[in-house]
């Protein structure tokens, strides 16, 4: 098994425009093969759809969502280049479960891109000082620092998390899904999410 380090990562998503994410998956199925791993975003639609997220969002709507208790609201940008998708009834559909999304699990920031480098650097400081008398070696304990980011990554970012509706598919899925569907770039701006008393 090659050892898929954090330069080929960098490379792959360089030569792709897709996330650290799915470039690391790639990588870890196509055994460190960065050629192999284009084609197999390629097949799995995500190239594209990446290739589409460099595109300008102009365009787009403000979603809102009240919870039935009308204590819990969110408001959330969401971009599309065209007037016409704006207006498209999945489109509108799509802001309304992002923001029911907001809501439920009440993340921090929309990607990982977003969470500033000091917050980044302190979680993983936590973690190294969790470890530091586990007697276990430095590459494992690597990568137990790593799956605890992603962990991390799950529940602050709103695109790395798993969909409320459906555990399989995370929000970024969804997302690219529509990307796909509408054949232009799709993405969130901001969001915030109200609760009374809090």
């Amino acid at each position: 098994m090659a050892e898929i380090t954090s330069e080929l990562i960098k490379e792959l998503r360089e030569r792709t425009q897709v996330g650290m994410l799915d470039c690391k998956k790639a990588l870890v199925e196509c055994d460190g093969d960065i050629e192999k791993a284009i084609d197999y975003l390629r097949k799995k639609g995500i190239a594209s759809a990446s290739k589409k997220a460099e595109r300008a969002t102009k365009e787009g709507i403000i979603a809102t969502y009240i919870h039935s208790n009308s204590k819990i609201g969110v408001m959330l940008e969401l971009n599309c280049e065209t007037d016409f998708v704006a207006k498209n009834e999945d489109f509108k559909e799509l802001g309304k479960e992002l923001c029911m999304q907001v809501a439920a699990t009440m993340p921090s920031y929309v990607d990982v891109e977003n969470i500033p480098e000091e917050e980044l650097e302190r979680e993983k400081a936590i973690y190294k000082d969790q470890m530091k008398d586990s007697g276990k070696p430095e590459n494992v304990i690597d990568k137990i620092i790593e799956g605890k980011m992603k962990k991390y990554y799950s529940q602050v970012c709103l695109m790395e998390q798993e969909y409320i509706r459906e555990s399989k598919q995370i929000i970024r899925d969804i997302v690219k899904e529509k990307i796909s569907k509408y054949g232009e770039n799709i993405s969130i701006g901001k969001f915030v999410r109200y609760q009374i008393g809090q």
